[in-house]
């Protein structure tokens, strides 16, 4: 008689799960739980004054409607996503020029790996460093008030961090030179990702650089520059160390550069009022999250509507076959 050999099927899948557990039990314990923790709070009147903390009391949406009716929030998100517009802006322009550069390959560049590294330094430097370097320059005895005296024969310096556009101007130009080397670097591998032959089928139908770019390039990297928008739009909305530095955490002249961030900060370490804070960080929450779903919901209906031109164009292809 044959003896038949029963092999025990080993599963492997649960080598998978224990592997991956770590992650979510430091998920967990440093993300999910602040996170409810910070919304519990705001519904809670949870408040410390001196040496005297007061016992946490429940009060429902009270503190949400405290801050909306002291309107202070709709003026610091005012005053991040404006710096944030002026540094963006030039961002994704100076971004997008240097990326089609580098990946052009008429144009042979040499020294590519030195420029992309330089690009690429301001963003592993620390903030605070860069903030500190850029107001020792644009402090009343630093040197572009040297230069601004010798052009103007003025001895009196131009207080930059007294005027309201400088401050800000100053504040986006650090985010600025921070995050576009990093956005250099997406841009780059996402033009290297597009297929070479539209670019060879486009020089053969004699199309020009500019046609080119903007007719092949821009939308074939279209979910990158989504990608790139709304991490940029969260992080504008998160600004904190750069003009808490740069404005020693005031946000003058006139709280015109006080960021959202700045006043959650400024709720927990000079008021300690743990409950308006928590309250702050879910209507933050929640604008990020709003404007990341509607950054991605303009985008898919943009996508579906070109699904449908095309499809609507297959089908008068095939008509006009027929015929």
């Amino acid at each position: 008689m044959a003896s038949s050999n029963k092999h025990k099927s080993i599963s492997y899948a649960k080598w998978g799960y224990i592997f991956i557990l770590p992650f979510f039990i430091v998920y967990a314990a440093f993300q999910l739980y602040p996170m409810f923790s910070t919304i519990r709070d705001s519904f809670f009147s949870k408040m410390t004054v001196g040496l005297i903390e007061y016992p946490e009391k429940f009060v429902g949406l009270d503190n949400y409607t405290a801050l909306f009716k002291e309107g202070d929030i709709f003026t610091y998100f005012g005053n991040t996503f404006i710096i944030w517009i002026i540094g963006f802006i030039p961002q994704i322009f100076i971004s997008l020029l240097l990326a089609a550069w580098f990946t052009d390959i008429r144009l042979k560049l040499k020294a590519q790996g030195f420029f992309k590294v330089v690009i690429y330094l301001p963003n592993i430097i620390m903030a605070a460093a860069v903030s500190m370097l850029f107001f020792a320059i644009f402090s009343d005895i630093g040197p572009i008030n040297d230069i601004y005296k010798s052009i103007s024969g003025s001895d009196t310096p131009y207080q930059f961090f007294s005027h309201i556009a400088s401050t800000r101007i100053i504040i986006a130009i650090i985010n600025f030179i921070m995050w576009y080397g990093n956005t250099t670097i997406l841009l780059m591998a996402a033009i290297m990702g597009v297929d070479p032959a539209l670019y060879e089928a486009a020089e053969i139908d004699g199309a020009t650089p500019s046609q080119t770019f903007w007719q092949i390039t821009i939308p074939s990297i279209r979910p990158i520059l989504i990608y790139v928008l709304v991490t940029s739009l969260i992080g504008g909305v998160q600004m904190y160390d750069i003009p808490q530095i740069i404005t020693n955490g005031q946000g003058n002249p006139v709280r015109s550069s006080m960021t959202v961030v700045m006043f959650l900060n400024n709720q927990i370490s000079v008021g300690k009022n743990y409950g308006k804070a928590g309250t702050i960080s879910v209507v933050l929450f929640i604008v990020a999250a709003i404007l990341s779903l509607a950054v991605a919901a303009f985008n898919s209906m943009d996508q579906i509507a070109e699904n449908r031109a095309a499809k609507l164009k297959k089908k008068k292809l095939k008509g006009a076959l027929k015929i």
